[in-house]
Parts: structure tokens; sequence; C-alpha cells
């Protein structure tokens, strides 16, 4: 397949804002715009005097500089690094402690869609454009909310992220599981689906999905099923909903699959996917920043949602972040992420050492190429649920970890569970899985006692009925 940039901006068939008209629910369509937000930009024509928005004055604010350090990001390691004092004061601060534009601060919209150009070779030009929001899952919300109507199938790899399940739940959200493998999503599983939908009843309007170290799943899912997705959507008329946080936390050797974004220039259509990143994994999850990049009229629609929700991401995190940016420029920024990447593959390799050691032939997994969890299949001869296991008699021994039927749309039994490798140390890590063994070897020992004692009931039953 050759790279997405083959594909010339001329070749694009880029879809009209029109083509989203049904694809925005009942709410998004009937939210008006804010009436001072929407006037925002009208302030900044030169020679206005604006009497406007009710903005406090930044001479009443007490603070008058903030200061932090920073690593380096092309030290060899994360804790002993260089670090670089940078400050935010004057003009920078007096804008990061105001209300700003609900779909985020000039400088870090600027900067991350030149960071989507870097990362998954994107134009201007080809209908697309950024919004931030307060984490990733902000923005998920907000477009499920603007995208579907109380009862709207929507399409969900299985095992999906909880905290998606719980906004499709909450949103009542007809919940469609797409079956999953190793290596993710089925497009098998997906096509039988789509292809056998009831006649007269409105297809899906959309596809979730985390491709790159999967939550729970941790699989990655290759550039030839992405592909097919694609062409799914362009026939089926859906939008992908490509949730990536562990886009940057991909450690395997093998070149780095291109993203939905990136690889429906291959398809020479754009704008059926709607992409979340977050920097909660690579920057900081306390400081909430992540950004959502698709169709404007989506965004539009997001952004209708914040400036009537919480207004705005706080533009003094936005300040933190854009300035680190700023500083590190886009090869910095790579090579942070290379060596966050590096770190966690070591933790990774760490606990697999201890999963071989603790659990060989008492659990089955893939090795994971990208994100922070190892989802496992426990070995429960005569059981098929992890449930009770899990969340009970693990936890009783002094281990905790996720049962993974929380990661099922149907929420149906599973032997599968959940472990996050990120926080843990070497010793930690081993203590733990030291203990979930203890847990399956009497679970073992108990179901193989419980079946020696039936055989041994029917023996004398048999015994019995013939004298």
């Amino acid at each position: 397949m050759e790279n997405s940039l083959s594909t010339t901006a001329a070749e694009l068939r880029v879809l009209s804002d029109e083509y989203y008209e049904k694809f925005l629910s009942v709410i998004a369509k009937s939210r008006k715009p804010n009436p001072i937000r929407g006037l925002y930009p009208l302030e900044k024509k030169p020679g206005v005097i604006s009497l406007l928005a009710g903005k406090p004055n930044a001479s009443s604010f007490p603070f008058t500089s903030f200061s932090f350090t920073v690593t380096s990001p092309t030290s060899s390691s994360l804790s002993t690094s260089p670090e670089t004092k940078l400050t935010i004061d004057g003009a920078e601060l007096a804008e990061a402690l105001q209300y700003s534009d609900t779909a985020g601060l000039k400088q870090l919209l600027e900067w991350t869609t030149g960071l989507q150009t870097f990362s998954h070779q994107r134009e201007l030009g080809e209908g697309w454009r950024i919004s931030v929001g307060s984490g990733s899952q902000d923005l998920l919300y907000k477009a499920v909310a603007s995208i579907f109507n109380p009862g709207d199938p929507i399409l969900v790899e299985a095992p999906a992220y909880s905290g998606a399940i719980a906004i499709f739940e909450a949103l009542k959200c007809l919940q469609i599981e797409i079956q999953t493998d190793d290596q993710g999503i089925l497009p098998s599983s997906l096509r039988s689906i789509l292809d056998n939908w009831p006649e007269g009843k409105a297809k899906p309007k959309g596809l979730y999905t985390i491709p790159y170290g999967g939550n729970p799943s941790g699989t990655t899912i290759p550039v030839e099923r992405r592909l097919q997705v694609l062409q799914l959507a362009l026939e089926h008329d859906f939008l992908i909903l490509e949730d990536d946080p562990y886009y940057y936390l991909y450690y395997s050797t093998s070149p780095r699959p291109q993203s939905y974004f990136s690889l429906e220039r291959e398809i020479t259509t754009v704008g059926r996917v709607l992409r979340f990143d977050s920097f909660s994994k690579i920057l900081s999850a306390g400081i909430r920043i992540g950004f959502a990049t698709g169709p404007t009229p989506l965004l539009n629609a997001i952004d209708g949602y914040t400036a009537t929700s919480n207004l705005q991401t706080s533009s003094f995190t936005q300040a933190v972040v854009v300035k680190l940016l700023t500083h590190w420029g886009y090869e910095g920024f790579h090579a942070h992420t290379e060596k966050v990447s590096a770190f966690y593959k070591e933790k990774r390799d760490v606990f697999e050492t201890a999963m071989k050691k603790h659990l060989g032939g008492l659990a089955e997994w893939t090795t994971p190429v990208s994100g922070l969890f190892f989802w496992f299949k426990l070995i429960l001869p005569g059981e098929d649920d992890s449930e009770a296991i899990i969340k009970t008699k693990a936890y009783e021994n002094g281990v905790l970890a996720l049962p993974g039927t929380v990661f099922l749309p149907s929420g149906s039994k599973t032997t599968y569970a959940r472990a996050a490798f990120s926080l843990l140390s070497e010793e930690d890590i081993d203590e733990a899985l030291r203990r979930l063994r203890g847990v399956l070897i009497t679970e073992q020992q108990t179901s193989e006692s419980s079946v020696l004692s039936l055989a041994g009931t029917a023996g004398r039953q048999a015994t019995s009925g013939d004298v």
C-alpha cells in the first residue's frame, strides 16, 4: 500500500458541510449559539471598542507570573534529564487567566493543527479543524451527544473502554458489539452485521474504536484491517470515532500503523473520521487537556455543547501546555513520546516476565505493543466467568484488577481480566501476580475436588442401583 501522501489534495474528495446534517442529533440541531461567545471573534477587529463580555479586569487578579521547570525531551532518561525553567507572565499570563475562545487558545490550536500534519500527514484545506477539551473523554461525551439520539445504534468493538460504555449507556445508545481478536477489530464481523442489517431500520451513524493499545484489550489494529474498516464506512455511510489516547505509547519494533485519520486519504474520500487525542498519558493526566480533530460541522456541534456547559477548557492549563510544546517543538515532542514509550516497554517486559513466572498454564495472553494493559484469559476449568475470582477472591488475597465483563457492552460473562502495568515497581508486580497465582491454584483445586466428589457420588448411586 502506498503512503497516504501519494494522494494529492487535488485528488481528494472532501465531504461537504451539508453532508453532516444527517449525523447531528436532535439536541445538536436545536442548540442555539451562545449569544455572547458567538461574538467573541468580533472583538479582535482592530479599532473595535468592545462592551460585549462580562470579563473580569485582569488588574484585579493577584497572580503576576508562573514559572515551572521541564525536562529535556532529548535526554536518555526520564529521571535524570536536565531541566529548563519556563515562565508565563505579561500578556501571556493575562490571556491564561482570562476567558478564551470556546474551541481553545489560538496558539494551542495552531500547534496541535501542525502536530496533525507532522504525525498524520493531514493538511489544512481537507475539511478538518481542531477543538480543545478538558481531556479527550470530555470531547467524546459531547461528540456522542451531538451525533446520537436516544435509541440510536452505535457500533462498538468488544471489549471496549468502560468509560465509553458508560457514555453510551447514559445517552441511551443501542450498543452493537463488533467482535475482536488478538489484532483488534474484525472487519468480517463488522461487514456481517452491516450487510445483514434489518431492512427499513436506520443503520448506525458511527463506530467507536481504540486502535492503539486498546483499553482493555491492549491490541493495535494492523493497517490492512483499518483500510477494510474505512472501506466499510464508505460503503455503509458511517463515521469512525477514533479514540486514540495511546497513539504515542507505541513501543513495537515494527513501523507504527497509520491512524484512521491518516489512512482515510487512501480511499480518496475524507471526512468520516472524528479523532480524539489526549495529552494525559504523555504530559499530565491531571492537567486535563485533549483535542478532537475532524469535520468542521461536527466540531461546531461539540463547541456548541461546550459553550452551554463549561464554556471552555481552562485557559491556564492550555497556556502551560502550549508554553511547553512551543519550547520543545514537534521534533522535541516526538523525542519525548519516544522516551515515554521506551519507559512503558520496560514496564511491559517486567510485567510479562512475572506473568510467565506466576501465571504460565493458568492464563493466556497476547503481548501488547502499545498502551498500558494486559488483557488475559484465565484458564478456569468448568467456569466461564472471571468476575467472582478477580472482583472478590483476588481482592481478598490482596490484589486488585478488573474483571472483563465491565468492558463488554452486553455485560456478558467472560474469563478475561485486565491488568494495568504502568505504576507498579518490579517487586510489587511480582508479588501481585504471585498472589493471583495462589487464588487461581486454589480455584483449580476446588474445581477438581468438586468433579471428583460428583464422580464419587455418581459411582455410589450406580452401585446402589445395581443392588
